[in-house]
């Protein structure tokens, strides 16, 4: 009896064997990542909210300037005061109903909605006047200030960023470069420069996470950096710029391109959101 089961169980074990055998072995599918990027986003949302708030520091003086009549301080306010905005336009721009009314240029918007900066602008400009202007200085603090409330209200993700970056450029290339920002004060390099400065702020804080995926293409991008900022200090007035008319076609052309090529490299920045 007991020399029969020791026979059944290892005719058992023999088929277990053979089944197993037949069987095709797969190794367990690889498990990729996103990396982690929340330090990066938290530090650009710090940065972004800091520009703002200097924003409305320079505004509420620009502003105060138009109300009291001082055409003069008005005007040399102007410039330095928008590059806040310029910066942190990412996030700025996500709110739709505000950035019209703070950056709207003419055209952009119907005549009886249009104010902000540019409404001002042309009245120092080309009507050489603040009169009249105080209404809309004032609305221009009450919509910076409202915007600053906002901005501690953003999701700032990777995907922001990425996209954020090109956008800046993108917004140099489509208007910037052209002179059609700042159309009647011509002070479209401070635009300019901001801009690039807010873009490279973005490609900064990810650098360090791109270089481990593509350490040509981050060298690449900072070269391209360092060339527009090599062409913007050839325009340097003091701790400006030279006006926008005062450039010449050789210039302008030199500018684009030097935009069109950091533009490329910087479009294939979405790579280090891909998960390892």
């Amino acid at each position: 009896m007991k020399k029969r089961t020791l026979t059944v169980l290892m005719l058992m074990a023999g088929s277990v064997l053979t089944a197993c055998g037949n069987e095709e072995i797969t190794e367990p599918a690889e498990t990729t990542t996103a990396p982690d990027l929340s330090k990066v986003t938290n530090e650009y949302r710090d940065y972004a909210i800091g520009e703002i708030s200097l924003f409305v520091t320079e505004t509420e003086k620009f502003a105060e300037a138009v109300k009291v009549g001082d055409i003069e301080l008005a005007k040399e306010l102007y410039a330095p005061a928008r590059a806040h905005y310029e910066r942190a336009e990412p996030i700025a721009e996500a709110f739709g109903d505000l950035d019209p009314k703070i950056d709207a240029r003419e055209g952009d918007i119907p005549a009886a909605e249009w104010g902000g900066y540019h409404r001002i602008e042309k009245g120092l400009w080309i009507d050489g006047t603040t009169e009249g202007y105080e209404e809309y200085a004032q609305q221009l603090i009450d919509d910076t200030k409202l915007l600053r409330a906002k901005v501690e209200t953003v999701d700032v993700t990777p995907d922001m960023l990425v996209t954020g970056a090109v956008d800046l450029l993108n917004e140099v290339s489509t208007s910037k470069v052209k002179g059609e920002e700042d159309r009647y004060s011509h002070t479209d390099l401070y635009d300019f420069a901001a801009n690039v400065e807010g873009a490279e702020k973005i490609f900064r804080l990810l650098q360090g996470d791109l270089e481990k995926k593509d350490e040509a293409l981050a060298a690449e991008i900072s070269v391209r950096f360092a060339d527009v900022y090599t062409l913007l200090n050839k325009h340097k007035k003091g701790d400006g710029y030279t006006l926008y008319n005062n450039l010449s076609e050789t210039d302008v052309k030199e500018l684009s391109q030097s935009i069109d090529a950091l533009a490329e490299p910087l479009s294939q920045l979405g790579i280090v959101t891909e998960a390892l």
